[in-house]
């Protein structure tokens, strides 16, 4: 029964698109059968290139109410920026 299979998280990268991105969610029991069901689901229309399916389980996120301690430390890094450069007008998407 599909309540028992395992959640799988899609992305998918749309044809004009230079990520991927998260779209939604599936069950499947293995990642074959949890492309086809995330490709019947998300990719209706042809927009989509690539997909990934991974796992719930497998993902690992920080936890936003530790946010501050976690990316403080970059801001004492001002040379990770180039915000100090003085660029050219030729260049346009810096």
């Amino acid at each position: 029964m599909s309540k028992d299979w395992p959640l799988w998280e899609v992305f998918l990268r749309s044809r004009g698109g230079l990520s991927h991105r998260h779209v939604g969610s599936v069950h499947a029991p293995d990642p074959e059968l949890a492309i086809r069901h995330a490709r019947d689901a998300y990719t209706r229309r042809s927009e989509g290139v690539s997909m990934w399916v991974v796992r719930s389980t497998d993902i690992v996120a920080s936890d936003p109410d530790q946010s501050g301690s976690l990316f403080e430390p970059a801001a004492d890094k001002v040379y990770r920026h180039p915000t100090f450069y003085d660029l050219p007008d030729e260049l346009k998407h810096m």
